[in-house]
């Protein structure tokens, strides 16, 4: 039996309880900020409900039997996650966030190897959890920040990046702009930062839950992601890491579970990945995101960027049709250069108002600076709406978005 796109989405609709939850106003609940968080399928839901209610126990020291589950069960999910973008499992390390996993790098790595004369590169585009930990490295080792820059439409400019790249001991970007949508050029941006020398780290918050990840030929050194934003729980997160760079770098937080011996005036570290990972891990929530991996694997990676990318084309052509009453769309154009993100604002309506007016229709999305101040101020915005899509999203929420914007229109009497 053939099952046509459109029957595909419907299926997935299903599986997302929420979404068949109607708003306190009676409206149906449009979700188009899954670029803040992303709804959670029933079997993720259930994952967590099965931990606490059947097998919840400490890992890796109970010898009896749901001790045993428990292990066994939060190990597997490190290796699905290991599958899903092409590592080893010793290279998976279980942390809160992205955020996290930057500042783990940022502290550890960052703090062993760079020094006073070395460039830190960032991208015009970061988000604060990718900036703020390496200004801070910079400050305390004395190290020059540098940008790579964007043009108008939030598009790479890669004109001046060998001369960025040198004496650059890191390079630090997101895979997928979450304030623009704008994809990095990652293959170019990585081999030139090689043949610099310099150590890259991919912020892959907006990267893994919507595009396919290979490590391995992406040949970041550190890339890093979020179990909340694809589908998982939140408060788990992933630091993956070339095993090598791993096994150089001191901890970042000590404690239990971390150790291998410890005496009362020396210690010695556990093996990879365990090394990074002090204190009771979060184990329901890297269970469950182990459920969403294996949801967005059934889904098909590919499948979510082709559905992400015609939902995303629909959305522009759609929101083109206000730009004579005012709309501005900000980023790129191309369906192809973004993922699953539109900014925009609407005449002289603040983004906040905006998103106050549509969620008295249903629709969700998001208004503000997107934790990219300086974006916003480079580009003289105060602030965006935005929208972002995933595979539950259809073109009748893009509609409903649409809806949203005459109401608005009407409010404001433009």
């Amino acid at each position: 039996m053939i099952v046509t796109p459109e029957k595909k989405v419907e299926r997935i609709v299903a599986d997302f309880p929420i979404l068949a939850r109607p708003t306190s106003r009676g409206k149906r609940l449009v979700y188009l900020d899954s670029a803040a968080t992303s709804q959670k399928p029933r079997a993720v839901i259930q994952a967590l409900v099965d931990y606490y209610e059947r097998y919840n126990a400490n890992i890796h020291r109970g010898v009896y039997e749901i001790a045993a589950r428990a292990t066994a069960e939060f190990e597997a999910a490190r290796a699905k996650v290991a599958r899903f973008i092409n590592a080893d499992t010793a290279e998976v390390i279980w942390v809160r966030n992205t955020t996290e996993a930057i500042n783990l790098v940022a502290y550890s790595w960052g703090s062993v190897n760079v020094k006073r004369g070395d460039a830190i590169l960032l991208s015009e585009l970061e988000h604060h959890s990718d900036l703020v930990p390496w200004q801070l490295l910079a400050q305390r080792t004395g190290a020059e920040l540098r940008f790579l820059p964007i043009d108008d439409r939030g598009r790479f400019v890669l004109d001046d990046l060998d001369a960025l790249l040198s004496g650059c001991k890191l390079v630090a970007i997101a895979h997928v702009s979450n304030a623009l949508g704008t994809i990095a050029p990652l293959p170019e941006v990585i081999a030139r930062a090689r043949r610099a020398g310099a150590v890259v780290l991919v912020d892959g918050a907006q990267g893994a839950p919507h595009l396919p990840v290979d490590v391995k030929s992406l040949d970041a050194d550190f890339y890093t992601f979020s179990g909340h934003k694809m589908l998982g729980p939140t408060g788990i997160g992933v630091l993956y890491g070339k095993r090598a760079l791993l096994e150089a770098m001191p901890p970042f937080d000590t404690g239990g579970d971390m150790i291998r011996k410890v005496e009362y005036a020396t210690a010695s570290f556990n093996d990879l990945p365990w090394k990074f990972e002090a204190g009771t891990s979060n184990i329901a929530d890297a269970i469950a995101f182990g459920v969403a991996i294996d949801y967005l694997e059934n889904v098909g990676m590919d499948w979510i960027r082709e559905h992400e990318r015609r939902t995303t084309g629909y959305a522009l052509e759609r929101l083109a049709e206000f730009e004579p009453r005012g709309l501005r769309i900000y980023g790129p154009r191309d369906p192809q250069a973004i993922s699953g993100v539109v900014s925009f604002n609407f005449a002289d309506i603040h983004a906040h108002d905006l998103a106050s007016v549509l969620d008295g229709e249903g629709v969700c999305i998001r208004g503000g600076h997107h934790c990219a101040m300086p974006l916003m101020e480079k580009m003289g915005w105060p602030a965006t709406a935005r929208a972002s899509f995933y595979l539950y999203n259809t073109e009748a929420d893009v509609d409903a978005l649409v809806g949203g914007l005459d109401k608005a229109a009407a409010v404001f009497k433009l």
